[in-house]
């Protein structure tokens, strides 16, 4: 069988509105192997693994594993891990880190406050503050959820780490194995597929001038699918690449069509139409299953920038 990515490249599929949903991302370094739910099939306790998952439920908040690119034999528990948060909502963007000996002191954070955008539990929890490094880049290598997490994003991500590229780590899950290698960079939450290492570089030092990168973007994850593919689209039109700038503030309708209102903080606002289609032909949606599907795609089918008495309606 055909590897799910090598299909999916070859078939074009578009990577758009493809970005994994969360408006806040908490992120623990976990070494050693990882299964296919790492959270609970990890060497990390089992039953810390499942209270986070329990308490991020319906919170907005997304709990990942990290560890350093490299070998990932048992080399015991480590005796300080570190601990990222991070809000990717263009009104309130921030990156905290912090380090902690004991993973459960997670379970004492306020994940509905998180996921609000409410640093200060974490802080107070962990002892956090703002991570005043590089931005970070978070690669897919979990290949027991599908092997061409393994076989693309481990090479990628010790490529950039051997060039000398900073705030590099391996990541758990990040969604859509066919468009392997994915990446998420932080503080601004813009995943990217089919990644190449030159592409990564580039997007690292956009994120350090405020700029975001949208080639090869599958969106930010703020937002849902139809806002992550409508606010590239509205990039893409206008032109516009400083971060932080855009928010979709409002969206009607439901699958397979939708109207998305896309706002510019200098008042600007467009009126995106998005529809649901199915990438085809049939095809394994992820490696190691004989169940034939065709994924949903966003397709932008109309971007219209809005006049003022559009907008006095």
């Amino acid at each position: 069988m055909r590897a799910c990515a090598t299909v999916s490249r070859d078939l074009d599929e578009p990577v758009s509105g493809t970005a994994a949903t969360a408006r806040t991302w908490l992120l623990l370094e976990q070494p050693g192997p990882w299964g296919a739910h790492a959270l609970t099939a990890s060497h990390l306790d089992p039953a810390v693994g499942r209270a986070l998952e329990t308490a991020a439920e319906g919170t907005g908040v997304r709990v990942a594993l990290i560890r350093r690119p490299g070998r990932h034999a048992d080399c015991g528990t480590p005796t300080a891990r570190q601990v990222y948060a991070a809000h990717t909502a263009p009104s309130g963007v921030w990156l905290r880190s912090a380090t902690t000996t004991d993973p459960s002191r997670l379970l004492d954070l306020d994940f509905a406050a998180l996921g609000r955008g409410d640093h200060r539990t974490f802080d107070t929890a962990l002892q956090g503050r703002p991570h005043q490094g590089d931005p970070l880049a978070l690669v897919c290598t979990n290949g027991k959820r599908d092997r061409c997490c393994a076989l693309l994003g481990r090479p990628l991500a010790t490529e950039l780490t051997a060039s000398g590229v900073p705030g590099i780590w391996e990541v758990t899950h990040l969604g859509g194995h066919r468009f392997s290698p994915t990446v998420l960079v932080l503080p601004y939450g813009y995943a990217y597929g089919r990644a190449a290492a030159h592409t990564i570089k580039e997007v690292l030092q956009g994120v350090q001038e405020g700029r975001v990168v949208v080639e090869g973007c599958r969106g930010c994850s703020a937002w849902e699918r139809p806002g992550q593919a409508a606010e590239l689209a509205v990039r893409i039109s206008a032109r516009e690449y400083a971060a932080g700038v855009l928010s979709v503030i409002g969206t009607v309708g439901g699958a397979p069509r939708w109207e998305v209102t896309v706002a510019h903080e200098d008042g600007r606002r467009w009126r995106v139409v998005v529809a649901q289609g199915a990438s085809l032909p049939p095809r394994e949606e992820t490696c190691g299953t004989s169940v034939l599907g065709a994924p949903a795609r966003m397709d932008v089918v109309s971007v219209r920038e809005l006049t003022p008495a559009a907008l006095a309606v």
